[in-house]
């Protein structure tokens, strides 16, 4: 069974999915693939990890750095996997180019070199904002680019971590 539930943000409303596994997705209400895998007969319904990822969130926009992530239940294509994994290493307040994330790919791959944009396309499949923080990816250039909540937000976010100025 799959479980819906909603929290207010300082930069807008979330809509968290997930089952007794874990948490599978935290959308902002109208982001780019909001709730694409939502069927209907999902229940509105207050599990403990939903209570877990408030809590983290308030931790969050509160401005410190919150300690234990929620259980998460990632669901996707075996490189996305991939991909989210190394998401979850980048620290609190830093960033990391898409070029280098794509490097750390390859390393792990064994392979001499991969695509920067497959690295995007899997950023944008990223269902669980924030937590799978993929807004600490930026452009090789220093330059803020995608994010699915928007780019106002994903600047919020990087300056309330102090990641430094982003105007």
């Amino acid at each position: 069974m799959q479980y819906i539930s909603h929290c207010p943000s300082p930069i807008g409303n979330f809509l968290l999915t997930g089952d007794e596994t874990g948490l599978d997705g935290l959308w902002f209400d109208e982001a780019k693939y909001f709730a694409e895998n939502i069927k209907s007969g999902w229940e509105e319904k207050e599990l403990p990890v939903f209570a877990q990822t408030k809590e983290w969130l308030s931790i969050y926009f509160s401005g410190r750095e919150p300690k234990d992530v929620p259980r998460l239940h990632l669901k996707g294509t075996p490189f996305q996997m991939e991909v989210w994994k190394i998401l979850l290493k980048i620290p609190y307040g830093k960033t990391i180019s898409y070029g280098e994330l794509a490097y750390k790919i390859a390393v792990q791959r064994g392979i001499a070199r991969m695509s920067a944009q497959a690295v995007g396309g899997a950023l944008g499949r990223n269902k669980i904002s924030i937590i799978v923080p993929c807004h600490r990816v930026i452009g090789a250039d220093g330059r803020l680019t995608g994010y699915g909540g928007g780019l106002d937000r994903k600047r919020w976010l990087l300056n309330l971590e102090g990641a430094g100025k982003f105007e």
